[in-house]
């Protein structure tokens, strides 16, 4: 499973956001960052507090110019379905993409053998199309939005200053590192 750093493959599927069907491609992402999250299934338990949990700071991604595509191999009409009937779900703005085919699941690796069903999986991936990070949990360990809003803005620094990199615990505005012969035992 070596996708960092791979373009993401060709996709088209419909979405579920805000009231609406839409259909969204790989096309769609390009040009922008973008959080891909990957989850088991619409009426389930860790899920609605994950996609919760990320409802809650997609304001602030939409500020740092990241999109968001919550994916799952449920329909779009199953994705209606939750939004309008779990208060949980129904704080979500971002796109719920509805991928029956698997064809987004299986392009990022993360489709479970013989189950049908997605990982618990995290990629943003940068406006060209790259992914620059994944995270995997198994399926009882819930994802945390503060800790992805932290990558993310690690991605985004990182990008913008090349020749910088981010040390373990980076927040915003803190040090970097800037890798040479010199911090070579150093660290």
């Amino acid at each position: 499973m070596a996708l960092i750093n791979t373009t993401i493959k060709p996709f088209s599927a419909t979405a579920y956001k805000q009231g609406k069907f839409v259909d969204v491609t790989d096309a769609d992402v390009t040009g922008k960052w973008a959080v891909f999250f990957f989850y088991p299934a619409d009426f389930t338990f860790v899920c609605p507090t994950e996609l919760e949990d990320l409802a809650d700071i997609y304001p602030t991604l939409q500020k740092m110019g990241v999109e968001v595509y919550s994916v799952s191999t449920d329909t779009h009409f199953s994705h209606k379905a939750w939004h309008d009937t779990s208060p949980a779900i129904g704080k979500i703005n971002y796109y719920m993409l509805g991928d029956q085919s698997g064809q987004i699941t299986n392009n990022f690796d993360v489709m479970r053998p013989g189950v049908g069903l997605a990982d618990r999986a995290t990629f943003l991936v940068d406006p060209e199309g790259v992914i620059q990070f994944m995270e995997i949990t198994s399926e009882g360990v819930g994802r945390n939005a503060t800790e992805l809003l932290r990558k993310v803005k690690a991605a985004q620094y990182v990008a913008a200053n090349p020749g910088e990199v981010c040390p373990a615990k980076w927040e915003e505005g803190e040090a970097t590192l800037a890798p040479s012969l010199d911090l070579v035992g150093k660290i």
